[in-house]
């Protein structure tokens, strides 16, 4: 006895061609058990292929792309992903009940496993925060990549600030951003993400984002603007995530919120320094 091939094995030409040979046979009268007998396919193939032919012609031989449509391959349906953006825009993740200090690939991973016993890798969970525009890593990566260390603040309200440049101290590039607001970096259009078609729905959500010269990032976002305790409690949680001083550079900040970097290194005598990208 012959057994059944498994046509989806096939190439697509060899698919096509086999389509093509078994409707021929039986639109001149083999019977469709002998057709499948003869071609080493099962009776009910067949009998797809030939209703198909029927319904659609010549283009039902041409194999179809296989795979799900866009979007339907993802591991959290878009209502776990509006919760997981609203639940980490509502707080730390300690204030969640998650061992850490601040977001990262991992935080979010062990969130979207609590809550849906869903496992994500580290690295969907970075696809997924690029998706949804919280994170904006390529860019981070391009300024670190820059090594740009020594640029004198421009802005008068930033004019105080200790450029003293601290030895030993864990480097730090640092950004707040608007996630639904911000352009697209080839100045094109504007990309669309999550929180493009939920603004109504989240708010304003503002992060701030940091990367090490490791590469790890750390992220903090909420629904408005953060103010001068947000932002320090953000390098404080950076601080003791190192457990040693921050030389931060501060690569992208609101123009109306520079006043809030004034009074970092006072307040951290010895612990934190600044200095500023040209962007």
């Amino acid at each position: 006895m012959m057994t059944a091939r498994d046509a989806r094995n096939l190439s697509p030409e060899a698919l096509e061609e086999l389509r093509r040979r078994a409707v021929a046979a039986v639109e001149s009268g083999s019977s469709r058990t002998e057709v499948a007998r003869l071609l080493g396919v099962s009776r009910k193939t067949v009998g797809a292929w030939l209703r198909a032919y029927r319904r659609t012609g010549e283009e039902s031989f041409r194999p179809k792309v296989r795979g799900r449509r866009p979007g339907e391959q993802l591991a959290l349906s878009p209502a776990q992903q509006a919760w997981t953006v609203k639940t980490i825009a509502a707080g730390t993740p300690d204030e969640h009940d998650l061992p850490h200090a601040l977001w990262t690939r991992q935080a979010v991973a062990e969130l979207v496993n609590r809550e849906y016993r869903i496992l994500l890798s580290p690295a969907t969970v970075g696809q997924y925060l690029a998706r949804w525009g919280l994170i904006d890593e390529p860019y981070l990566r391009e300024m670190m990549r820059a090594r740009v260390t020594a640029v004198v603040p421009r802005q008068r309200a930033v004019a105080a600030v200790d450029e003293a440049w601290i030895p030993e101290a864990e480097v730090l590039w640092v950004a707040w951003t608007l996630p639904h607001a911000a352009p697209e970096r080839t100045g094109a259009t504007r990309k669309k993400n999550l929180l493009t078609g939920f603004r109504n729905y989240f708010g304003d959500v503002n992060v701030l984002q940091a990367i090490s010269n490791r590469g790890a990032v750390f992220f903090q976002a909420r629904v408005g603007p953060f103010d001068s305790a947000h932002t320090e409690g953000f390098l404080v949680r950076l601080m003791d995530q190192f457990g040693r001083p921050l030389n931060v550079i501060i690569c992208r900040w609101p123009a109306e919120h520079h006043g809030i970097l004034r009074a970092w290194p006072r307040r951290h005598s010895r612990r934190i320094s600044l200095r500023f990208t040209l962007n």
